[in-house]
């Protein structure tokens, strides 16, 4: 029995030494290929400058990073509130038979590839933007519907956990004291799932900063910065699968800088979070 707990151990944490290799690697590969093209262009230039023009060396990412930043956005701003809901319905209002319906298919969302999604968005999103807003219909509001319908699993799965993780004395407490159901939910429960619930959000937004194929469906892929969120974008992620097939010298350092960026911001992300976290303990 011992030298079968020790095997297990020394797998997991074999397994364990595998992730953060494979991690410290992605890490050397982009910093190694992406800082000195940066050093090339010039940092300012890089992330600041508005023009991206690989056959004149230019290479301005700004209106990129502020493409991401307004699509993601948009996604938490439209998808959180249903998510968050959702989640609560599934794990204090629905009845079990019910449940046994909704969470497969929430699950089952989760699975469906990228592609599928982007199909979905140009059959049906952007003609009921462009119908029912004007312009062409693909714009930052048909890519953040998109994305807010992309990152639900995420954060319904996450959320739901993290509410079913809440001792059930909490809430017994409160019942006991009077309470209604809604307000120990509300007030008890919510409250003490809060940072699973932040982790469910997170890994949501770092799902919409960095989903790609869906994105270059339906968000019109034009490098400019946008003066309304009925006009395309191209984001951080699009800009680089678009070139990087025919890139070569720094044209292709300039994307591996941007995916350096693209990182950068998930990084910061979690960071946020972890500190956040760190405080309210």
């Amino acid at each position: 029995m011992k030298a079968k707990e020790n095997l297990f151990k020394y797998i997991f944490l074999l397994c364990s030494m595998f992730c953060i290799l494979s991690l410290i690697l992605i890490c050397v590969f982009l910093f190694a290929s992406g800082l000195p093209a940066m050093q090339k262009i010039g940092f300012a230039d890089f992330l600041l400058g508005m023009k991206w023009k690989p056959a004149n060396n230019m290479y301005g990412i700004f209106p990129m990073i502020v493409g991401s930043l307004y699509v993601t956005a948009g996604a938490i701003v439209l998808g959180l509130p249903f998510g968050l809901v959702t989640a609560v319905f599934l794990s204090r209002f629905c009845p079990g038979h019910l449940h046994r319906i909704l969470k497969p298919a929430i699950n089952l969302f989760a699975g469906i590839p990228s592609v599928v999604y982007g199909f979905f968005a140009l059959v049906i999103i952007v003609p009921f933007v462009r119908d029912l807003f004007g312009g062409n219909g693909s714009s930052i509001l048909s890519a953040s519907l998109l994305l807010s319908m992309m990152i639900l699993p995420t954060i319904v799965s996450v959320s739901e956990s993290s509410l079913n993780a809440v001792p059930e004395n909490y809430y017994e407490g409160a019942r006991a004291l009077g309470a209604s159901h809604e307000r120990c939910v509300f007030s008890i429960v919510v409250p003490a799932a809060k940072s699973g619930i932040m982790a469910g959000v997170v890994l949501g937004i770092g799902r919409a900063i960095g989903e790609t194929m869906a994105v270059i469906m339906v968000a019109g892929n034009q490098v400019r910065l946008p003066d309304s969120i009925l006009k395309g974008v191209r984001t951080l992620t699009a800009n680089i699968v678009i070139e990087m097939g025919y890139a070569a010298d720094l044209h292709r350092e300039a994307l591996i800088a941007t995916g350096v960026v693209l990182f950068a911001f998930i990084l910061l992300i979690n960071v946020s979070f972890n500190l956040v976290n760190m405080r309210r303990r």
